[in-house]
């Protein structure tokens, strides 16, 4: 259940830039922003309105005994009352919820547009659950920050500007003893949001961990079971859920200390302001309708500081989902194409289709040498002539470099050195667009998505006819097996094709592959995890599919590339052996031994009933005993 893929580190200190970055999301949608701080800013004033209105009452009719111009003044009041809940809060709650969800909206499509054009080497290093983390739980938490948080703190920025304007206008000595608790707040503010902010990075990481390990029990569920890893697997999620809620405690009582502090430190400034202001009033050079007014105002003062403190508590534990998501936005892409070719192609989103040529499929390997990142060679002055329609089989040992060929056919890999050319290109010359919306892959493990067999086959084609779509079935032979289902094309294949067996699944990818006509073919060890009977059908429909097209066959059962064009047998990057079937036989080489070796067993296996086959590298391994 553990995985070597690891998180990303944060260490940072606080980031004004981060937080600049993502009010700019807020900033898009200006006029709910206008309408948000508009209402905020009259919410401010309308609260430093009310102990003014209580200082005129006690000035008016408490010290002036009277009750004239009582009446306008309940009315006066009660107005403000409903103007403030009728309009200002409503509108404020409406604008700022719909902020909200405007601003996950956009940061979300950019992070799964981030997702769509980064390269194979991200995802081999990223886990799946890391990824889900952020994009789901990370932006969920910062729009709800920025569109409530950060405009709770302008309305506590604008109430504590204003109060303090009163204050030193009603009496400036007591607005000064006020303001002394203001340096001790700041002190504290800064020693208690390092720590928060510590504890709550670890908190996202973790969670980030505890979502990629819910998401490999889940995925990994029958390989748990039949490994009888369940104990071992829930030890290691107590650890896990462990970390996290040692963190979350530490950061939850480093806040709930926070808070009383701040409060403490109001509390002792509205006291040093009643103190001294009730000897003013006994003295009689301070109005009770003023000392009133300036003890509701100091005491309330405190209430926006509390709130700025909490809401700079949030950013601090909140920068580090917001760190987490923009590393994901700002994650540089490996295979990019240049402004040249964007110029004249288009990108992946926005392509030029009138100025891309036709593919003929012609492809040359130019000593050619690849390494994955932090890894040894794979590929060292490959060179390769493939002509358009021929197919190619890749055959040899695991590591051998066979599907990496393929893949640097697919540019989801570059060369570290060499050029691949197609119809005598270096393919970084034309879009990546171009060149895989050409290009036909079937997986070993194929994958469906959600819905009908039909909409799965049209994936590849959105526009395509229900009479395409069957077509496409009748070429790989799988419309015998839809037909037999209830609801046949209109048949719901569950989560990643769960409710088809894998011979089922990889037919439809067939199929749908085919239906979207691809120049380049790409079958990497397609036939390896299905059953003889469905093995035979896709044989006997291959060469009706391949006719035409330049194609790579990465072999498993070698029974299924006796008709390819060329066989090349791949060990340590380089070709070793090249030629027909029948050529590689008459050599007695590496290719003759596996294919005697796997002929021999799979003719055993049948005779007593197995259908357990040889991988080709069991053919290698025991031709190298020999």
């Amino acid at each position: 259940m553990s995985t070597a893929i690891k998180e990303q580190e944060f260490d940072k200190k606080v980031d004004l830039n981060i937080w600049k970055r993502l009010f700019k999301y807020a900033i898009t949608y200006k006029w709910l922003v206008v309408i948000i701080v508009s209402m905020l800013a009259f919410l401010a004033l309308a609260d430093l309105g009310y102990p003014l209105f209580a200082k005129y009452a006690i000035d008016t009719f408490v010290e002036g005994k009277t009750l004239e111009g009582l009446t306008e003044f309940i009315f006066a009041y009660i107005g403000i009352l409903i103007l403030l809940a009728a309009f200002a809060v409503v509108l404020f709650i409406c604008c700022a919820g719909k902020l909200e969800m405007n601003i996950a909206y956009d940061i979300r499509q950019q992070a799964f547009k981030k997702l769509q054009e980064l390269s194979f080497s991200f995802y081999d290093k990223t886990a799946v659950g890391y990824l889900m983390a952020r994009v789901v739980s990370d932006v969920g938490r910062l729009s709800e920050l920025v569109a409530w948080s950060i405009v709770d703190l302008m309305w506590a920025a604008t109430y504590v500007a204003g109060s303090i304007v009163v204050l030193f206008t009603l009496h400036w000595q007591l607005a000064l003893l006020v303001l002394t608790v203001i340096p001790p707040l700041a002190v504290l503010s800064v020693v208690f949001s390092k720590k928060i902010l510590k504890y709550q990075r670890r908190v996202r990481k973790t969670n980030s961990k505890i979502t990629g390990a819910f998401n490999e029990g889940i995925m990994g569920a029958m390989t748990t079971k039949t490994l009888v890893r369940e104990e071992r697997n829930s030890k290691e999620f107590v650890v896990l859920t462990g970390e996290m809620r040692k963190a979350s405690i530490k950061s939850a009582v480093l806040s709930a200390l926070f808070m009383p502090l701040v409060m403490f430190l109001g509390s002792a400034g509205a006291a040093l302001a009643l103190f001294k202001g009730g000897q003013g009033v006994i003295a009689g050079v301070i109005g009770f309708g003023t000392l009133s007014a300036f003890i509701a105002i100091s005491t309330q003062l405190f209430e926006p500081i509390q709130q700025i403190a909490r809401i700079f508590a949030e950013l601090q534990s909140a920068q580090a989902s917001a760190e987490r998501v923009l590393s994901l936005i700002d994650t540089p892409l490996e295979i990019v194409d240049t402004p040249e070719v964007e110029e004249t192609f288009g990108t992946n989103f926005e392509p030029k289709r009138e100025n891309w040529p036709e593919l003929i499929g012609d492809i040359e390997f130019e000593h050619v040498s690849f390494a994955y990142k932090e890894g040894e060679e794979v590929l060292n002055d490959f060179s390769l002539k493939v002509r358009a329609g021929e197919t190619i089989a890749l055959v040899g040992e695991t590591g051998s470099g066979k599907s990496t060929i393929v893949n640097l056919v697919c540019r989801f890999y570059e060369p570290t050195q060499g050029r691949i050319l197609i119809d005598g290109k270096d393919y970084k010359e034309r879009s990546q667009l171009w060149l895989q919306e050409n290009l036909g892959y079937v997986l070993q493990s194929p994958h469906l998505f959600s819905g009908t067999i039909a909409d799965n086959i049209r994936y590849g084609k959105k526009d395509a006819s229900d009479e395409e779509v069957r077509r496409a079935a009748r070429m790989v032979r799988a419309e015998d097996f839809i037909l037999k289902l209830e609801k046949g094309y209109d048949t719901e294949v569950g989560e990643s094709g769960a409710r088809l067996s894998t011979g089922q699944k990889q037919l439809i990818s067939f199929a749908r592959v085919i239906l979207a006509d691809p120049r380049i073919f790409v079958l990497d060890e397609a036939t390896s995890s299905i059953d003889t009977e469905t093995e035979q059908l896709i044989h006997s429909a291959v060469d009706t599919v391949l006719s035409g097209r330049t194609s790579f066959i990465v072999a498993h059962r070698l029974s299924t590339i006796r008709s390819a064009d060329r066989i090349l047998v791949i060990k340590n990057g380089s070709v070793t052996e090249s030629g027909t079937h029948r050529e590689l036989l008459a050599m007695k080489g590496y290719y003759y031994d596996l294919y005697t070796t796997q002929f021999r067993d799979e003719a055993r296996r049948a005779i007593l009933g197995f259908e357990e086959e040889v991988k080709p590298e069991e053919g290698f391994d025991r031709y190298q005993e020999d």
